[in-house]
């Protein structure tokens, strides 16, 4: 495993890419600090977010075709589990279905870039699966936007935003908006309010803990490596703090489980804590213009330490996109619509789980 601290080169994925890696030779299980990676599945259509559902399955929107793909975490086995959804317009690139979260048992799908203003007829926001093939808009998030454009100067090219992530937050939601820089918190009866707001540094993937937020930057274009961060804040921040930088294209920050064991006297006195884990999406090619994807199998799965730096899992990820953990398993999602799973990294806990 590699340590890296601030001098990674940095690009933004922002359109989809279909690429394909190889998966890599295994033999038998490696022992706990080596990872092992495995293919899970391939073939998926427009993959940018994810989430666990409450059956304990991997969700994974497809912008592309317009639906949500349920996936057994151990088999890999796809079912649709609802479908009619806004696609993905051909001249965009990307958007439609971007991403997926649970309140109970109920489904909410965040989507963007199909609005008129981008040559759609949809609506840019958070839609209720009602069934497999219907759905409720409980906030038009692209006329929030039209309406409370930012004040703080950056250029805009698509008034309506580009929403990245969705996760739930108090009762509601958060969502970044990887193109008008800020964070919204979404109300179940459709209220938008923008939370905290930035300067142009491109907030991606989300994650919580408490009332605490986790939040992955890529940074401005050209996305210097000093601009790949993870930072935080609350409820009520005027602004963020830095938790780590120098990885390139931040996309994506999770809590997990951690690398080495704890004792047991740690576990009794409750200091046996997850981890932060982020994924970084690679090095831009050299003379693409802004937007363009990053270089394929460039990507990492990293763990974010407590002085500021990323230790390196797992190198060689095609556009790693979205990460998620169900037990001492990683899964990550890619733009190449890939899922792997990433084992062998994390020490199981003690009796249950914590």
């Amino acid at each position: 495993m590699k340590k890296i601290g601030r001098f990674l080169v940095s690009g933004l994925v922002l359109i989809a890419l279909i690429a394909t890696i190889a998966p890599p030779a295994q033999s038998a299980p490696p022992p706990l600090g080596t990872p092992q990676t495995t293919l899970l599945v391939t073939g998926l259509q427009g993959t940018i977010g994810s989430t666990v559902g409450p059956d304990g399955a991997l969700y994974v929107p497809e912008g592309v075709v317009g639906r949500i793909t349920r996936v057994d975490p151990q088999t890999g086995a796809l079912t649709t589990f609802a479908s009619g959804l806004p696609k993905t317009i051909p001249a965009v690139g990307i958007g439609g279905a971007m991403d997926v979260a649970f309140i109970g048992n109920t489904a909410y799908v965040l989507v963007t870039l199909v609005s008129p203003d981008v040559g759609g007829s949809d609506v840019d926001g958070i839609y209720r699966v009602d069934g497999p093939d219907s759905f409720t808009v409980v906030a038009d998030i692209g006329t929030f936007n039209l309406n409370n454009p930012p004040t703080i100067p950056f250029a805009v090219s698509v008034a309506t935003g580009v929403q990245f992530a969705l996760q739930t937050y108090r009762g509601g939601f958060l969502v970044t908006d990887g193109h008008l820089n800020r964070v919204l918190h979404v109300g179940l009866d459709g209220a938008v309010n923008v939370m905290i707001a930035f300067d142009d540094i491109v907030p991606t993937g989300l994650t919580v803990s408490g009332d605490t937020v986790y939040m992955a930057e890529a940074g401005p274009v050209p996305h210097l490596p000093q601009n790949g961060k993870v930072v935080k804040f609350g409820p009520k921040s005027a602004s963020a703090t830095e938790v780590a930088y120098g990885a390139s294209l931040m996309v994506a920050v999770k809590f997990g489980r951690g690398r080495s064991r704890p004792s047991r006297n740690c576990r009794r006195r409750g200091c046996c804590r997850d981890v932060l884990y982020a994924l970084s999406q690679g090095p831009g090619v050299p003379g693409a213009p802004p937007g363009s994807p990053a270089q394929p199998n460039s990507g990492a799965f990293v763990e974010v330490n407590t002085d500021g730096t990323f230790t390196v899992i797992v190198d060689e990820l095609n556009l790693p996109t979205s990460l998620e953990f169900i037990g001492t398993t990683a899964y990550v999602v890619t733009l190449t619509g890939e899922i792997w799973k990433i084992d062998g990294f994390a020490a199981p806990p003690f009796g249950k789980s914590h």
